[in-house]
């Protein structure tokens, strides 16, 4: 059996380590291109990182593709591809919410790829002034969850900055159950950021009822802690387990089987249009009847989709409210120009947050 096997195998391995050998090839060739189109780029200062630039080259080859290769794996190859050609120009830095092991990182990786280098902060607050300070080209930040909504402070961190949004990424959010030995005998408590609590509340409700929850600053930190304490149960993903040596009690204990995180990365350089974008910015009106109204009603005119609409309370005055607002397209886009060249006149306050690629 095995003979016959290994004889009906060898002839088609053979002919992958023959196509392996030309990919080896024609991918140094790239390389090699990549890093004369490096040297151009610093001759006119321009970014390493087009991420427009790289959208667009993923989807003429998932256009090209006739299979059997499906789009979201041509993307991760070449994501890598364009990752590993970036970091022979430049190593490039992105700040994220630490430590090792969070949802943030992971998200880093699946944006960047795996040649970034990585920056944990303690804080959201640490990631906006790692990349305001320049200690990291980018930042990585939840914007917002499925099934708990907005995060807050990054919202509110957004309107204070001088950085832009570059760039956003729908993660899907894949809690386990983590302990030391892998059971939970002589657990006690269970740790996880308080939207993890929240978003696996009717699991444990059910099948842990006996577990104290106890709220941290990040997954990554509570697998931290359940490391250091066999008494800890920990709600982290696969990333957090391998880093901190857990095991896996129970897998995909998220109440919301689609639960997904909205991250938003935040620069200094502004992204041009990529085809596929969207424009995000934050707006506030006098306090007068229908002030909202008359604040739509030039996206209604010019053709522009608003896909996002949140309001924040502005902390100042009475009952006064921010709305953080997203359009389809570019702000260079004729109709979102247009549109925007209106609100700014009527507005009492209008901030672009950024122009950036829309998460596929």
């Amino acid at each position: 059996m095995d003979d016959e096997l290994n004889s009906k195998l060898k002839p088609l391995r053979e002919r992958i380590d023959a196509i392996d050998s030309q990919l080896i090839v024609l991918l140094n060739q790239r390389a090699a291109v990549a890093l004369e189109v490096g040297e151009v780029k610093k001759h006119y200062n321009a970014p390493v990182f087009r991420p427009e630039r790289e959208l667009q080259v993923i989807a003429r080859l998932q256009e090209a593709s006739a299979g059997p290769l499906a789009d979201e794996h041509i993307g991760a190859i070449w994501r890598e591809i364009m990752a590993a050609s970036r970091a022979l120009e430049k190593t490039l830095k992105a700040a994220f919410l630490g430590p090792v092991g969070t949802y943030s990182e992971q998200a880093m990786h699946a944006y960047f790829g795996q040649s970034i280098e990585g920056l944990p902060c303690p804080s959201i607050d640490e990631v906006f002034r790692a990349v305001e300070a320049d200690a990291a080209e980018f930042g990585v930040v939840p914007v917002e969850n499925s099934s708990e909504g907005a995060v807050s402070r990054t919202l509110d961190l957004l309107r204070e900055t001088q950085l832009t949004i570059g760039g956003e990424l729908a993660l899907p959010i894949h809690h386990n159950l983590l302990t030391l030995g892998g059971s939970l005998a002589g657990v006690t408590r269970v740790c996880a950021h308080p939207q993890a609590l929240a978003q696996c509340q009717q699991w444990l409700s059910a099948n842990a009822p006996q577990l104290e929850r106890q709220a941290v600053s990040s997954n990554a930190e509570a697998a931290r802690l359940a490391a250091a304490d066999p008494t800890v149960a920990a709600i982290a993903g696969d990333r957090a387990a391998i880093h901190y040596g857990l095991q896996v009690v129970h897998a995909l204990i998220q109440d919301d089987p689609h639960n997904r995180t909205r991250f938003a990365i935040v620069g200094k350089t502004p992204v041009g249009a990529s085809g596929h974008d969207q424009t995000s910015l934050i707006v506030s009106v006098k306090n007068e009847p229908g002030a909202m109204h008359r604040l739509l009603e030039p996206l209604a005119r010019h053709g522009v989709s608003m896909t996002r609409f949140e309001s924040r309370p502005a902390r100042v005055g009475t009952w006064e409210y921010y709305f953080y607002i997203d359009l389809e397209g570019h702000r260079d886009d004729a109709p979102v120009a247009a549109a925007l060249a209106e609100l700014e006149q009527m507005a009492a306050f209008l901030k672009i947050l950024g122009s950036y690629p829309r998460a596929r």
